[in-house]
């Protein structure tokens, strides 16, 4: 925004006198406009700065310092039979590969209090894998089975400590 100053002093050119006089009339309307226009922006700004008397809830909870979210370890169906499976506890285990019978994969698992087997859904919206929960430090021998396509598979899952 550019602002020009008029002198107070008078014109040299007297045949134009009229036409400054016009444009020091109108200087201090500008001048009101650019003042009321500062104001509002000042206001608005200092609205938005203030936060207004009463906080609002956050919709998501502050984030902790000490606890965070573990990337799942991701196994193919195809490559897992007669490995070991290294997970932390609390992490989880997405076993891909199998868009087709997905669904009808079930686990035995050799200790349950090390992890639990979370079975394959479609929520009509979205396809979940299934796949496994670390629960506790230790070793858990994983049979899985498909009644649809005939697989068996068979590996070791290895929890460890979170780091």
């Amino acid at each position: 925004m550019r602002f020009d100053v008029l002198a107070s002093t008078g014109s040299a050119n007297h045949s134009t006198g009229s036409a400054n006089q016009g444009l020091r009339r109108a200087q201090p309307t500008r001048r009101f406009g650019a003042l009321l226009a500062a104001a509002a922006l000042a206001a608005t700004l200092a609205g938005c700065a203030a936060g207004g008397g009463t906080a609002t809830p956050s919709a998501s909870p502050p984030a902790s310092s000490g606890a965070s979210v573990l990337p799942p370890v991701i196994v193919d169906l195809g490559a897992v039979d007669g490995t070991e499976v290294e997970v932390p506890v609390g992490g989880t285990v997405d076993l891909v590969g199998d868009d087709e019978h997905f669904l009808a994969w079930t686990a035995e698992l050799s200790d349950p209090e090390v992890a639990e087997f979370v079975p394959g859904k479609d929520d009509g919206s979205a396809q979940f894998n299934p796949g496994l929960t670390a629960l506790a430090e230790g070793d858990t021998e994983v049979t899985l089975t498909n009644d649809e396509s005939g697989e068996k598979l068979e590996f070791t899952l290895v929890v460890v400590p979170a780091s």
